[in-house]
């Protein structure tokens, strides 16, 4: 994607990004510059905690996450599960306090679970986490966590799943009938207890079972339930998204939008996103956009430069 350097350094958060390329000595934070309120409109934008830690030894605090998202003006954290510090209800409880002091919406807890086992101990195992983090949403006023199908696991490392492109053969003597059999089962359990407690839980086209749109919605279409959602990753669609994401997006209840300064992680895709917010409002989408930025750059300009992108895809 191209990206005018000249014009984003003239913006009130490029001029703050050039400054504190100067003065940032700590890494991450960004600049206190955030040039003008957004303009208004139906979609809101967010930040995932996850684009300032990517799975490397040291978490990034979630309070620095939730003081830098306030800093750039935008309105909401995405929470991932396993970069908490605690699931303490003291930890849980402040980080609940400090996001409203801030103005923050926690919109929602990302999580990890599979449900793609022929053990029916692991996929209990499984069942109970989600569980678990349902009430840890509840506890934190989370209304929406991301759910995951899981997936066979016959690639071996993540890096093999991604030279795939995150699909997998069956276990020897089982087939992908039986892992979704297995996947719809276990999200059925736990749709009881969240209604109970008012948590959305919203399946991720994210590898595995829902690499594709086909097997995503073999799930969700199997479940009758209003607290069964579905949520969209702009960049998990490795090819040919745009038709994709406009089949899936009337159907989204929340939206995830990767960024890739620096070169991606494992992969970088050249979205348009002037073109997909159109096709998230066609489809009459009201709800929050939180950026995923999964590039190589450091966060502390990389998540403001994402956040640049997306409100002038906003502004549109």
């Amino acid at each position: 994607m191209d990206y005018n350097r000249r014009a984003f350094l003239t913006t009130g958060i490029g001029a703050g990004i050039a400054a504190s390329a100067c003065n940032n000595t700590t890494g991450n934070e960004p600049s206190n510059e955030t040039g003008a309120n957004p303009p208004s409109n139906d979609i809101k934008l967010g930040i995932a905690s996850y684009s300032y830690w990517h799975f490397t030894d040291t978490k990034y605090p979630m309070e620095k996450v939730i003081d830098n998202a306030a800093a750039l003006g935008v309105s909401a954290v995405d929470v991932l599960h396993v970069q908490m510090e605690s699931e303490e209800k003291s930890y849980l409880h402040n980080l609940k306090k400090h996001a409203f002091l801030n103005g923050i919406d926690l919109a929602a807890l990302s999580i990890h679970q599979d449900f793609v086992t022929p053990e029916e101990d692991e996929r209990q195992d499984a069942i109970d986490h989600t569980i678990k983090c349902i009430g840890i949403a509840h506890e934190m006023g989370i209304p929406c966590i991301r759910l995951n199908s899981g997936r066979w696991g016959t690639s071996g490392s993540f890096d093999e799943l991604m030279e795939l492109k995150g699909i997998e053969k069956p276990i020897e003597g089982y087939t992908d009938d039986d892992a979704f059999k297995w996947c719809i089962d276990a999200i059925e359990i736990c749709l009881k207890t969240a209604q109970e407690m008012g948590v959305i839980l919203a399946l991720e086209n994210h590898w595995g079972l829902t690499t594709t749109i086909d097997g995503l919605l073999r799930i969700a279409d199997a479940i009758d339930s209003p607290w069964m959602g579905i949520l969209m990753d702009t960049g998990n669609f490795r090819e040919e998204p745009y038709d994709k994401l406009a089949q899936l997006a009337p159907r989204a209840t929340y939206v995830q939008a990767k960024t890739y300064f620096g070169g991606g992680e494992w992969y970088t895709l050249d979205l348009d996103y002037n073109r997909i917010i159109k096709i998230l409002r066609d489809a009459g989408y009201k709800g929050y956009v939180t950026i995923e930025f999964e590039g190589k750059e450091d966060a502390s300009t990389g998540v403001p430069k994402s956040v640049e992108l997306l409100r002038e895809a906003l502004a549109q």
